[in-house]
């Protein structure tokens, strides 16, 4: 009884972060942008072009910004390796 606490400590923890993404980006980004899609088509029938405009311009600059954070984290290993790289032989 006294081995389960030190078995759970030593397991290694390993987050699936391909895993994630491919579920985020198969899954729920489709439906984010389809609620924004019915949201700004029911805005443009009241006549709110102009807050349809801005409100597009604004999940367009989110959308490059989550693209560039998704970006990082594919080649983060890689930008390490070469920011880090023991090159003092």
């Amino acid at each position: 009884m006294r081995e389960i606490p030190y078995l759970i400590a030593s397991q290694t923890a390993e987050i699936n972060t391909q895993g994630i993404i491919s579920f985020f980006l198969s899954k729920i980004a489709p439906i984010l942008l389809a609620v924004l899609g019915i949201i700004f088509i029911a805005r443009a029938n009241k006549g709110e072009v102009s807050r349809v405009l801005t409100s597009s311009t604004i999940a367009i600059v989110g959308l490059a910004f989550i693209a560039g954070a998704v970006t990082l984290v594919l080649v983060g290993k890689g930008l390490v390796d070469v920011l880090f790289s023991g090159g003092g032989n």
